[in-house]
């Protein structure tokens, strides 16, 4: 799972300071009874001092049983100590914070559970606050479409949303990295931005990395990394490494050349890495054809799963 770097360094930061807590804990009760602190430095020398042995080529069987017997003393000790002032073993572990990794964030190359279910919270706290916060799939109201059938469709557009609907939330449900890309096609107001954001928090929530976006907002990110001097890639990077792209509002941007180049860029090397990407528009099929590049559209059209909406605007009639 890849998340997007403002996530994952917020959620390295929070696995640090909570290091410190527990590291500080631990100093805390060496302070309030230093015995205990001087056992286990002598049971750290203790296996130190028989690795020295066997590199000495000296009596390392003696040295094993002498540390052995040094060891079982200090444990008793140790023991007693930590019973008698109410202390458990785990209070003195400042790796408690997790003891799979040891509070480093990492098995290896592997990301630890710690640190990836700390970028996940960070994920929902970073959507939410680009997110209405309402946005979920118990609140979808298939009452706000009409129930009239539309000649254009031979059927309601009530009956139609019922099965985009349907889609949207079985893509949620059953999302990997390997899941097709979609496309929301419609009028204003017509739940494209609904269910987008409700696939967004979904996603995030089953600990995947979401990155959910208005395309004005993408183009100028990448404005900046192109012509703002600094030629710093960061910001752009996760459009394109996340797990799950969301653009919303495609058609609302100004349309220049390097608006063109910047989004087929997107578009392609997202199709290349097997990315998923969601993209929602109230353009046509055949005005995505007279708006942008053949080589865009061409992929919009070509390998994106597409999903119309129909109805009436919404927000109106809130």
């Amino acid at each position: 799972m890849i998340y997007p770097e403002t996530v994952l360094r917020r959620a390295k930061a929070r696995l640090e300071q909570a290091n410190r807590a527990a590291q500080a804990a631990v100093d805390e009760i060496y302070e309030k009874y230093p015995r205990l602190r001087e056992i286990d430095m002598e049971l750290q020398k203790s296996m130190a001092q028989v690795v020295a042995a066997t590199f000495a080529g000296g009596d390392v069987e003696s040295a094993v049983r002498e540390a052995k017997r040094r060891n079982l003393a200090l444990q008793e000790e140790r023991s007693w100590l930590l019973q008698a002032n109410d202390l458990e073993e785990s209070d003195l572990d400042a790796n408690g914070v997790c003891p799979d990794c040891g509070g480093t964030g990492y098995i290896g190359e592997r990301m630890c559970s710690c640190l990836r279910e700390l970028c996940r919270q960070e994920q929902k706290k970073e959507l939410s606050s680009l997110l209405a916060g309402k946005e979920s799939f118990e609140s979808f109201n298939l009452e706000y479409y009409p129930a009239e059938t539309d000649p254009r469709l031979g059927t309601s557009p009530r009956r139609w949303m019922a099965h985009v609907f349907a889609r949207c939330r079985e893509y949620a449900d059953t999302f990997s990295v390997q899941s097709p890309s979609l496309l929301f096609s419609g009028g204003t107001g017509l739940g494209k931005t609904f269910l987008s954001a409700c696939i967004a928090r979904q996603v995030a929530e089953m600990g995947f990395g979401v990155v959910y976006e208005t395309v004005i907002t993408v183009l100028r990110d990448f404005e900046k990394a192109k012509f703002g001097g600094e030629n710093d890639d960061t910001a752009t990077r996760k459009y394109l490494s996340c797990d799950l792209l969301i653009l919303d509002d495609l058609g609302t941007e100004m349309l220049t050349p390097f608006a063109q180049s910047a989004l087929y860029q997107i578009v392609n090397a997202r199709l290349i890495a097997g990315l998923p990407t969601i993209i929602s528009t109230n353009l046509s099929p055949s005005e995505i054809s007279s708006t942008y590049l053949p080589q865009t559209t061409s992929r919009l059209l070509g390998t994106y799963e597409l999903l119309q909406f129909y109805g009436d605007d919404i927000r109106m009639m809130k």
